[in-house]
């Protein structure tokens, strides 16, 4: 029986390259069409290829921990030519014979052939590549005044490195610029030290953190009393995490006024179309933000099961696409780390990110009772575009999300 190879899918629109994580078939096994056979990563999600055909594995080409570009081949798979055309990987050709032709013209025509030019065939040994990231630089570097001379900026793109990563750099030259010499002797350090590879999620967070840098951001900071969330939290049967009541508490605001959560675009602001906010989840080398859909429409019991399946599928690394989105504004919990001070960055995308810091006993004067009384509070911050708010409407938005919260049975 013939074989067919079985090559890296698109796993996504954005995504060139994936790599593999777990190989889960043998040579020589018998698989069944859309088996899992391996288990690939990308810079947002563990994610699975499947066999096209039903067949046997004759070959594995990939390695593990090695990274294929889409289209590559990680393996071949013998089938008969009919489960082939079935799966799409040939097709016969519609065009009659010839009479004129010989038979042998003949009968090699109408055997089925790959349904692609010869020019776009992908060789077995020339493997279709994409230059990773952490060698080619990442993609939006950090804005920099600094000058550079040719022959040192040509010697970094050689390396793969942009201006952000001669921070550390002491420059020996005029007005302390940094020279190739300076340049070399700090690239001669480096590789006295230990060092690792990145991984894809965390050079995907690194760039995303560069392209949010380039903007003007600012951070305002309001105290909340979270006593009557605590309180509301208890009488519930699913008792739904303090992250989803800001969320709810942030997406009311929100809507109140949108311009808030706008994005600047030339002389304009462009409004958001719905308040869509992403929520931070923990992963292993970085964060992923799985997106609540219209959070000012719906209730806290409406959302709890969709935000609770979202935190287990991010901690998995398997978000659906249409849950891993950009939003509006993020919300980030950084209390249960006893974090009580941050300045969380925006994502490039969006203008806000609200981040809820951990809760302390604190003395507050009850007018009633003329005494100090102790209330669970909890620093709210909020990181904001400057160029679209001021201090001012950051407060209010902030204070808005207080009030809110202190009637946690309206949310």
């Amino acid at each position: 029986m013939p074989r067919y190879p079985i090559s890296m899918p698109q796993l996504g629109e954005s995504i060139a390259e994936a790599t593999i994580r777990d190989i889960q078939i043998a040579v020589g096994e018998d698989i069944q069409a859309d088996q899992d056979i391996f288990q690939v990563e990308t810079d947002k999600a563990m994610m699975e290829v499947t066999t096209p055909a039903t067949g046997t594995i004759v070959e594995i080409v990939a390695e593990d921990g090695t990274s294929y570009a889409v289209g590559a081949t990680l393996a071949y798979v013998e089938t008969t030519e009919e489960e082939a055309q079935r799966a799409g990987l040939i097709q016969r050709t519609e065009e009659a014979p010839d009479s004129d032709k010989s038979d042998e013209e003949t009968s090699s025509e109408a055997k089925p052939h790959f349904a692609i030019k010869d020019e776009d065939v992908i060789s077995e040994t020339e493997q279709p590549t994409v230059k990773p990231t952490v060698e080619g630089g990442l993609p939006v570097p950090v804005r920099s005044t600094a000058y550079l001379n040719p022959r040192l900026r040509h010697r970094m793109e050689e390396l793969g490195l942009n201006q952000a990563d001669l921070a550390g750099v002491q420059g020996s030259g005029r007005a302390g610029r940094v020279t190739v010499e300076d340049f070399e002797k700090f690239i001669a350090e480096l590789e006295r030290n230990k060092m690792t590879d990145a991984s894809p999620m965390r050079i995907a967070v690194a760039d995303s953190m560069r392209r949010s840098w380039t903007r003007p951001l600012a951070t305002v900071t309001v105290p909340i009393i979270m006593d009557r969330v605590l309180a509301h939290r208890k009488t519930l049967t699913d008792k739904p995490g303090v992250t989803l009541y800001a969320v709810r508490a942030l997406a009311i605001a929100i809507a109140e006024n949108t311009a808030v959560a706008g994005r600047l675009i030339g002389q304009k602001i462009v409004h958001p179309s719905a308040i869509d906010i992403g929520f931070a989840v923990e992963v292993e080398d970085g964060v992923l933000v799985p997106v609540l859909k219209n959070a000012d429409q719906h209730d806290l019991s409406t959302m709890q099961d969709d935000y609770t399946k979202l935190v287990q599928l991010g901690q998995e690394r398997r978000l659906p696409p249409e849950s891993a989105g950009t939003g509006v504004a993020t919300v980030t919990n950084v209390g249960p780390f006893g974090i009580t001070d941050a300045m969380p960055i925006p994502l490039p995308e969006q203008n806000l990110v609200l981040g809820l810091m951990a809760g302390r006993k604190m003395p507050h004067w009850d007018r009633e009772k003329e005494t100090f009384v102790p209330k669970m509070e909890c620093n709210f911050i909020l990181s904001f575009d400057h160029r679209i708010l001021d201090g001012g409407a950051a407060g209010r938005l902030l204070q808005r999300v207080g009030q809110l919260l202190a009637e946690p049975e309206q949310l």
